[in-house]
């Protein structure tokens, strides 16, 4: 588990404060925290309203606002074994968007993931995106009945790249599911049975 500080250092005179219960946006851990700093009404209330909170697995400090929002948030998906190095830039890229609240930038990612999977598994270069998950389809990386995703990713990251309207945080949460599951298949799971990266 990557540590925000190392075992030997500590937040400075951090506190006793209300108890919360969240996923760590730095570990991603499911921790419950009362230490850190706690935010209050100036001149007013001594009530609690939002605080800092140190995680006690990795000494990530997370953020509460008074209106109850968590900065950072927990990161959408899991990691992956076994991918290339420069897919897994991507996913970890787009993974990492949503835990800003960059869900646009996180949707876009997932379009190009593709466009990169396909390449790194022989597609030539500047293609058209249809190309691309036509080439993913054809050659059996895409598991059946799979083709209404990759063309609702292309619909998605086409509103992205090109029209007003912002991507939600469901949209990267579906698109990012879907990618998951198909990095999962192309690469982790036929590593785990043995074999290396690509069709099972």
């Amino acid at each position: 588990m990557a540590r925000f500080l190392s075992d030997n250092q500590e937040w400075y005179n951090a506190q006793t404060i209300s108890n919360e219960s969240f996923i760590c946006g730095y570990c991603g851990d499911k921790i419950s925290s009362n230490l850190g700093y706690a935010v209050h009404q100036a001149n007013t209330s001594p009530a609690q309203r939002g605080g800092a909170y140190v995680c006690p697995n990795c000494k990530g400090i997370t953020f509460f606002t008074p209106e109850g929002k968590q900065l950072p948030s927990p990161v959408i998906g899991k990691p992956i074994e076994g991918l290339p190095e420069e897919v897994e830039e991507l996913y970890e890229e787009a993974r990492k968007c949503t835990a800003s609240s960059c869900f646009t930038a996180s949707v876009m990612c997932c379009r190009k993931m593709l466009m990169n999977l396909a390449v790194e598994k022989g597609a030539k270069e500047g293609l058209k995106y249809v190309q691309y998950v036509d080439f993913l389809t054809q050659k059996g990386y895409v598991p059946p009945d799979s083709d209404a995703w990759l063309h609702h990713i292309r619909s998605k990251g086409n509103e992205a790249n090109h029209e007003i309207r912002t991507a939600t945080q469901e949209d990267a949460k579906t698109l990012l599911g879907f990618v998951e599951m198909l990095l999962q298949f192309v690469y982790e799971f036929p590593k785990r049975c043995g074999g290396g990266s690509g069709k099972p």
